[in-house]
């Protein structure tokens, strides 16, 4: 399956990368391409994530990847990247750009 990144997704990619390239930008650079990796990685086995907790919605699942949540959506030709953040913050529903 291909693996599509929403805008919103990569919107938070580069959030994240700048927040910690205040700090170190080689380790935020390094950081982002794992997590697309893994992202990407999700098109072997696109049920390996949980379905979201706040959501419930089976076709809505994530992956825990450190201290983010990866949250996607599996459709029949394509796995969409919702959104990256933080895992300790609850995903609000209205942060989800899906029709």
């Amino acid at each position: 399956m291909t693996v599509i990144w929403t805008r919103e997704a990569l919107e938070k990619l580069n959030e994240i990368e700048e927040f910690i390239g205040t700090d170190n930008p080689e380790r935020a650079e390094t950081f982002i391409n794992y997590l697309i990796e893994r992202g990407e990685s999700i098109s072997q086995n696109p049920k390996i994530g949980r379905a979201v907790p706040e959501i419930l919605n089976p076709e809505i699942r994530e992956i825990i990847v450190k201290k983010y949540r990866i949250v996607y959506r599996i459709k029949k030709e394509k796995i969409e990247i919702l959104t990256v953040f933080e895992g300790h913050r609850l995903l609000r529903i209205d942060e989800l750009k899906i029709d």
